[in-house]
């Protein structure tokens, strides 16, 4: 395993040429479409023969395509003999379904876990899981980078003045956002609320700390239809609130979430690119961070055998 190589399918090449720009080396080549009849074909064009190989794929819109494309890459790399295949999913689709909360429902993210793992999968690098037990979900390792990094330092660039408040999207979101409130030195909000459905609408209940006269800073780790954040920022600008910001690590910005944070009186949404942001869905109260150096110093750490976690200390 003494050359590292990196390949990417159709899910975001431009975040896997960013990743080897970083690391100073090529992408690796193979082909990746489909043929008339839907099907998949995947072709390594590169020697793969006990090299340490990394696939940069998201589990993002088109997902189901994105996943088997990921999944067809996984065997072709396998069969081609490649001595340790390592995932790299930046973001993990199917995250939310990360547990029986109905009757007759599936645990599809364990499914996914599966499914990367008998597909040759030895380990996985992802960004920010939506629920932290996904990683027992595997046999195999999994490191979980974090983007709470990128957010922080963006904000304290920003300098905004000692009224900042932290505000957790929900309670499970709630460790992360403590963590972010701790290194913005700022206090810790909660948004307490429930699902209606299962259409993605969310009813705030009630948020949990002092908020009035402050600048808030939500954070969650996704923003989908962005349902949820329209409801929060005008549940905390009815509870006082001066100004509104959003921070999330994957922007899936799915159906009208564009049009809702277009018209939100939300002061600015900052993500990263674990799912690319398209012309189309770029407003510009919209930042997205690069992520690019996080997975490439990951990626040369995991290559060399040093220690992942202490690029977080």
């Amino acid at each position: 395993m003494d050359e590292l190589k990196v390949f990417t399918g159709n899910a975001h090449p431009a975040l896997a040429q960013a990743v080897t720009d970083y690391l100073g080396m090529p992408l690796g080549k193979c082909e990746v479409f489909d043929f008339s009849n839907e099907n998949i074909f995947v072709r390594i064009l590169d020697n793969v023969r006990e090299r340490d190989i990394f696939v940069i794929q998201p589990i993002c819109s088109p997902v189901n395509k994105s996943l088997v494309e990921l999944l067809i890459m996984l065997d072709a790399l396998k069969r081609a003999s490649a001595g340790r295949i390592t995932a790299v999913v930046p973001y993990y689709g199917y995250s939310r379904t990360d547990k029986k909360d109905q009757p007759r429902v599936p645990i599809t993210a364990r499914l996914v876990a599966d499914l990367l793992t008998v597909a040759g999968a030895n380990r996985l690098l992802t960004v920010d899981l939506h629920a932290a037990q996904i990683q027992g979900f595997f046999n195999i390792p999994v490191d979980e980078l974090t983007a709470l990094y990128l957010l922080s330092d963006y904000f304290k660039k920003k300098n905004l003045d000692h009224d900042l408040v932290v505000v957790a999207t929900d309670i499970g979101i709630s460790k992360r956002a403590r963590d972010l409130a701790f290194k913005l030195d700022a206090p810790l909000a909660i948004m307490e609320k429930r699902r209606v459905s299962n259409a993605d609408q969310t009813e705030v209940l009630n948020v949990i700390g002092e908020v009035k006269n402050k600048i808030a800073l939500t954070v969650d780790d996704e923003i989908d239809s962005a349902g949820s954040l329209v409801n929060t920022v005008s549940t905390l600008l009815d509870r006082g609130v001066k100004e509104v910001y959003a921070c999330a690590t994957h922007p899936v910005f799915s159906g009208p979430a564009i049009k809702r944070i277009a018209a939100c009186p939300v002061k600015e949404v900052i993500v990263t690119d674990t799912i690319p942001v398209t012309s189309n869905k770029k407003l510009d109260k919209i930042t997205v961070l690069p992520i690019a150096p996080l997975l490439g110093e990951a990626i040369h750490r995991i290559h060399s055998g040093q220690s992942i976690g202490a690029m977080f200390e």
